[in-house]
Order: structure tokens, then C-alpha cells, then sequence
């Protein structure tokens, strides 16, 4: 395995157990996400369906994203234009959440740190994607006659 493949593989997987611990807030009480977005200053967290709804269906999808990127992360070479694939989304996904967090009035701690990082993470999966060799897909069998 190149240094970069070593490398890529590592990132993959840290990345990939960050986002296996949205599997927590995903089943944790309301009271504790309560108390966690009145601790970032952001007041008091509306007890309505929805808001249940939607922090606890993504944190389940981060956490599957996560198992995802922890699946390809077990044969990159293999898995290559899926990686390139998720790189890119990664990009235009932080770049999409910095917007929003400007928008919606995030903490300014909280837009500095998504978005950028998001987009960090995924301009170096996609260089170093980039400097692996692909593996030549196989050409189905040929048929005698």
C-alpha cells in the first residue's frame, strides 16, 4: 500500500468513527439535547415533533455515512471513484453548510468549523485520491463459439 493509500485510508476512518458518534444524539433523551443547545448559547430548543424528528434522522444519516466511508475505507483501490465521489460531495456539502450557517445566525464558532472543515477534509480525500493507481476493472469472460 502507497503512503498515500495509508494515509487516505486513515482519514477515511477517523473520519468515519467521528461520524459513528452521531449514533448517541441519535437515541439520547430530549432533555440532553436540551441542555446541550442551551449550553451553546442558542436558548431554548423547541420541544415539537419535527425538531426530534430532524436532529435524531441526521444524526442516524451521519452515522451512516460514517459506515459507509468505514466499508470503502477497507479496499480503497477497489472502491476509488466511489472515494473521488464522496470527496466531492464532501466539498460542495460543506461549502453548502457554511451558507446555511451563515444564513440560519449559527454560532460563529460553529459556521468557522463546519463548513471549513468539511470542505478540508474533502479537498484531501480527493488529492489523495488522486494519487492512487486505479484498478483496471475486469472485462467480462468471453464467450467461445
Amino acid at each position: 500500500m502507497s503512503r498515500s493509500e495509508q494515509a487516505l485510508v486513515l482519514i477515511m476512518r477517523i473520519s468515519a468513527a467521528v461520524l459513528l458518534i452521531a449514533l448517541v444524539p441519535a437515541v439520547m433523551p430530549f432533555a440532553w439535547m436540551e441542555d446541550i443547545h442551551r449550553h451553546l448559547g442558542m436558548g431554548e430548543l423547541p420541544a415539537r415533533p419535527i425538531v426530534g424528528y430532524l436532529t435524531r434522522s441526521l444524526s442516524a444519516l451521519y452515522a451512516v455515512h460514517g459506515a459507509l466511508l468505514f466499508f470503502v475505507s477497507l479496499d480503497v483501490r477497489r472502491f476509488l471513484p466511489v472515494v473521488k465521489c464522496l470527496a466531492v460531495l464532501k466539498i460542495l456539502f460543506g461549502i453548502g453548510m457554511f451558507a446555511l450557517d451563515l444564513a440560519v445566525g449559527m454560532p460563529p464558532f460553529w459556521t468557522g468549523c463546519e463548513g471549513p472543515i468539511l470542505v478540508g477534509v474533502g479537498s484531501v480525500f480527493l488529492w489523495l485520491s488522486g494519487r492512487i493507481r486505479e484498478v483496471p476493472a475486469m472485462s467480462p469472460p468471453q464467450v467461445r463459439q
